[in-house]
């Protein structure tokens, strides 16, 4: 089921299915949001959840015990009960169920909210353990933006600004999708990432702790065309298919925890920056998807 809320400014569809955006379009109709292309990528925007990535071997130990998941979790996959819907605002949830529970074995709520307000939507993942024992869990997005914006462009038009880096030095990822150590320093121009297949050596690049926690996608005069920020999270993950390059899309990803690696042990407590809540507890982690709204043509 598609759900739509709007602002005078966007209007933005979500899919009960993974809870995840299907749209962000103006009101005269551009759409950027990727629309998905099953000879490219099919996905648009899964919910990273209850894992990031693919796990060493296809599984992971929880206290000694082996549990085997699907890449990137099962919230993408399943349907969500929409709980709250307004003009603007819409929340969506997910609970355990046996099938889950053979996989990730606690009891859980995902609730999932999309608020928008002129032309910024804002995004809030709140996680409920309902377990009697400590939960761990990782959550992440994986937003895929249409690049370009605008006729006669290519990706080469665009990059990405990290806002107070000169440089960098990414995780990356190697063809079996394991994370692999840091690898050489890249120096930024005017803190850009050009969308380039010279920038984009690896198959994801993972930066952590970005000062700012923002990164925007901006066009070939440098103007802002989308803006994610993202202080809840502490991780950020930049991804488009390798072959062919120009694909259209470029993901921008914020992430809770950095997926499993060829260096990092497979029990889960041990994973960087995972998430922990207690008996009871609940947190929500937000950010927000700023849209730039204006038109660009190759002329």
């Amino acid at each position: 089921m598609i759900v739509t809320i709007q602002s005078q400014t966007l209007t933005v569809d979500i899919d009960s299915l993974g809870a995840q955006l299907a749209s962000i379009r103006t009101k005269d109709g551009e759409e950027y949001l990727w629309q998905g292309d099953p000879d490219i990528w099919a996905r648009r925007a899964p919910i990273l959840f209850p894992f990031i990535g693919r796990l060493k071997d296809g599984r992971y130990l929880l206290n000694g015990s082996p549990y085997t998941i699907s890449t990137h979790g099962f919230a993408r996959d399943m349907e969500f009960e929409v709980v709250e819907r307004a003009e603007d605002t819409v929340s969506f949830q997910l609970t355990d169920t046996p099938q889950t529970q053979a996989v990730y074995p606690f009891a859980f709520t995902l609730t999932v909210t999309y608020s928008l307000k002129d032309n910024v939507l804002t995004k809030t993942h709140r996680v409920l353990n309902r377990s009697s024992e400590e939960l761990l869990y990782e959550l992440g997005a994986h937003d895929g933006f249409r690049v370009p914006v605008g006729e006669g462009l290519t990706m080469a038009d665009y990059s990405i600004h990290l806002p107070g880096l000169d440089k960098v030095r990414f995780y990356g990822m190697d063809e079996n999708l394991m994370l692999t150590p840091k690898g050489a320093e890249i120096t930024l121009e005017n803190a850009a990432l050009p969308l380039t297949p010279a920038s984009f050596g690896l198959d994801t690049m993972i930066l952590d702790t970005p000062p700012q926690a923002q990164a925007v996608l901006c066009d070939r005069a440098g103007r802002p065309r989308v803006t994610l920020d993202f202080p809840d999270f502490p991780y950020l993950g930049i991804w488009t298919q390798g072959k062919p390059f120009d694909t259209g899309y470029v993901c921008i990803e914020p992430w809770s925890t950095l997926p499993d690696g060829t260096f990092m042990g497979r029990e889960l407590a041990d994973k960087p920056g995972i998430r922990r809540l207690a008996p009871g507890q609940s947190e929500a982690l937000s950010y927000t998807t700023t849209i730039h709204i204006g038109k660009e043509s190759a002329t």
